[in-house]
């Protein structure tokens, strides 16, 4: 599989524009974890960090989650790794965890992101509010915390790739 990344139009309308950072930083997540084994994706970056682009992959499917089901709908589905005993289970692995269980979990919940962002407007609120003020977020606010979101890990994804074979790239 090779990854292609496309960065949106320089004239794309707002929508198009959100939503096509998100997909080209989703697809960069995805690039940097390509041609690896479950072994190189299980790499930490450095001690004592347990970061490494297997937990990134299971990290951003619970973002993806929480974000597009939880805060956007209201509905919660639960969690997908993490838990209250262990809140950075997205970064613990077991021996039976895999990196096509983790991939497939993460392209599962980014195609569930768009079916529940597709025809709503970008001023359309969330039913979920946030924690600190109580106020729903519109879907621009959600897309821009996306994309911030994934620019920030793949910048950790683009270092432990290095880390791990010498790879490097923007």
């Amino acid at each position: 599989m090779t990854i292609k990344r496309e960065e949106p139009a320089l004239d794309a309308g707002e929508r198009d524009m959100l939503e096509g950072w998100l997909d080209y930083h989703r697809q960069t997540l995805a690039w940097k974890c390509e041609g690896l084994t479950d072994a190189q994706l299980r790499t930490a970056s450095v001690e004592p960090s347990e970061l490494s682009l297997l937990g990134l992959v299971r990290h951003m499917a619970e973002v993806e989650r929480f974000w597009f089901q939880e805060v956007l709908l209201g509905e919660d589905l639960g969690v997908l790794y993490c838990s209250e005993e262990d809140p950075d289970g997205d970064f613990h692995f077991t021996d039976a965890d895999t990196w096509d269980e983790a991939y497939g979990t993460w392209r599962a919940e980014v195609d569930r992101a768009r079916r529940n962002a597709a025809g709503l407007a970008l001023d359309a609120f969330s039913r979920g509010r946030s924690r600190s003020t109580d106020q729903p977020f519109n879907l621009r606010w959600i897309y821009t915390h996306m994309i911030e979101e994934y620019a920030r890990h793949n910048g950790h994804a683009d270092l432990v790739r290095e880390r791990v074979d010498g790879t490097t790239g923007d």
